[in-house]
């Protein structure tokens, strides 16, 4: 632990996101914001904030989306687009909000994954969807990036399609450019909104005089004026941001109250949790007791342990958070006994701590409790007598219990992700509701020392097929190339820009965090069935 007057390394380190964070929220900077400004038009997160609620906050997402991707084009802070859940009305919302400061709210191909991404949050948790647009359409330049595949741009408009059907209410506002395929995604929404001097077509007139030789200007193409009175694609035209802004409030407050989620109970938890920063040990070689972590987070007095003695390497346990029951499972970073095993390393799973997850995780199924999952796991435990203890069938029954759970679930990755147990705590790749990370957090296959042996001994193999012997300065050069490059890639920022995390949260505001994306994962997603949702006519 560090000197009581000296700041943690987990503090500086936290403080340090928090200014790189700033800075992505100011978008294209000075530069942009004022062609925003000369067009009459607000900022996307000044539009954000006449939306929601008076005092209320984003519930942002996916921040740092598109970080150091793009520096050959002079970077795209937060991937040109803000996504968040707000409350409008009472009633939380996914917003969509392109940020015409960057590049004009072009899309790359990160900016298609993040609004995936708000697409998929507001599905899996019954949430309506507001997109405030404002976008130039897809960066040409990476068109083959961002065009084709299921992930990528045509899946935003097959999504406003689906969740129209599944019932879940979308509205749309033009306040700005919607050119080319981007206008299909206002027009696939329930409701559709537009300001004066705002432009939607699929061409604009220098591209049809091109292919068709025709001669039409903006306003004829695709002007508020021509949609609300000729085409009739539009449904409300404002005459600026702040009666659109106004009119989608109103449109909102329309919607069921049974959508308004009830927030958290006044319960507090056992210990400050501001007290992270002295009493959770993060560093790799460090430890801790998880029972530590947890009491800064759940309500005071509310933990029920299962199996306590029994599988030590996790921690499972029933609490509140904010007043809401869930089932918690917790890497333990401590070293402990085991009666059948022997002595166990902590941070690593065993057969024991699997096998006693897997019952728990489909004990919380049963009585429908919320999972929360809480990562800083090396992997699975190796060698010849996990192996013969069935390691694999044991982490295949917990694997199989996080994939086919039907519960809420929401996962925070302390420190370490490493291997088979990202996955079997909930990663990315299992669908959690909503997964954020600390800033000390790493995620790769396996640690870089491990990964520098492993890859070492393959350029030595292949070196004498070839004839030749690596000196002692080749084989210190190629493991210092292979740490570094695992120490730029395990970096929390690599992972949130390629959207592996919803956020990267301060260590001391996990609880808060969490009572919000427990509320915000309340209402149970829609029950497909076949219809076509809403067509515009």
């Amino acid at each position: 632990m560090t000197d009581a007057n000296e700041p943690s390394p987990l503090r500086e380190l936290t403080d340090a996101f928090e200014l790189e964070e700033q800075q992505l929220r100011q978008g294209g900077g000075e530069s942009g914001q004022a062609r925003q400004r000369k067009l009459g038009r607000l900022l996307a997160r000044e539009r954000i904030e006449l939306l929601l609620d008076p005092g209320a906050e984003l519930f942002e997402l996916n921040l740092w989306a598109g970080h150091g991707m793009y520096d050959q084009w002079g970077g795209v802070p937060a991937a040109g687009v803000i996504t968040g859940i707000g409350r409008i009305h009472g009633r939380p919302c996914m917003v969509v909000a392109n940020d015409a400061t960057v590049k004009a709210g072009a899309f790359f191909p990160q900016t298609a994954k993040k609004v995936l991404r708000a697409q998929r949050v507001a599905y899996r948790c019954a949430l309506p969807l507001v997109y405030l647009v404002d976008s130039a359409g897809v960066f040409l330049p990476m068109q083959d990036e961002i065009f084709p595949d299921e992930d990528d741009f045509g899946r935003i408009f097959r999504n406003n399609a689906v969740l129209s059907a599944a019932g879940l209410p979308q509205f749309a506002a033009i306040m700005g450019n919607c050119v080319a395929g981007g206008a299909y995604l206002p027009v696939l929404s329930d409701k559709i909104l537009m300001t004066e001097g705002s432009a939607l077509y699929l061409a604009g007139p220098s591209l049809v005089k091109a292919a068709i030789g025709q001669v039409a200007d903006e306003e004829q193409l695709g002007g508020a004026e021509m949609h609300s009175s000729v085409s009739g694609t539009v449904d409300f035209h404002e005459p600026d941001d702040q009666a659109c802004l106004a009119r989608l409030r109103r449109l909102v407050d329309a919607i069921p109250e049974d959508y308004i989620v009830e927030g958290a109970t006044d319960a507090q938890p056992a210990r400050d949790p501001l007290e992270v920063y002295d009493s959770i040990d993060v560093d790799d070689r460090g430890s801790y007791d998880a029972r530590d972590l947890l009491k800064l987070v759940v309500d005071k007095d509310s933990m029920d342990e299962y199996k306590a003695d029994y599988g030590k390497t996790l921690v499972t346990c029933y609490a509140k958070i904010g007043g809401r029951d869930v089932g918690i499972v917790a890497s333990q970073r401590i070293h402990s006994e085991s009666k059948t095993e022997g002595r166990q390393i902590g941070g690593v799973i065993y057969c024991d701590s699997a096998d006693k997850a897997a019952r728990f995780v489909m004990d919380c199924n049963q009585v429908r409790l919320p999972l929360v999952f809480f990562q800083d796991v090396r992997g699975f435990m190796v060698g010849r007598d996990s192996e013969q203890g069935g390691i694999i069938r044991s982490g295949a029954k917990l694997v199989n219990a996080v994939s086919n759970s039907t519960v809420p679930r929401i996962t925070v990755i302390v420190n370490g992700s490493f291997g088979a147990g990202n996955y079997a705590l909930c990663g990315k790749a299992f669908d959690p509701h909503f997964i954020f990370a600390w800033p000390c957090a790493k995620y790769a296959v396996m640690g870089g020392a491990q990964a520098a042996g492993t890859l070492l001994a393959l350029e030595e193999r292949q070196a004498k097929r070839g004839g030749a012997q690596l000196s002692d300065e080749d084989r210190q050069r190629l493991r210092d190339e292979i740490e570094q490059r695992y120490e730029n890639q395990t970096n929390i920022r690599y992972g949130a820009a390629r959207g592996w995390v919803d956020g990267v949260i301060a260590p001391h505001e996990t609880r808060k965090v969490l009572i919000e994306a427990l509320a915000y994962s309340a209402r149970q997603p829609p029950k497909s069935h076949f219809q076509t949702g809403v067509l515009q006519v």
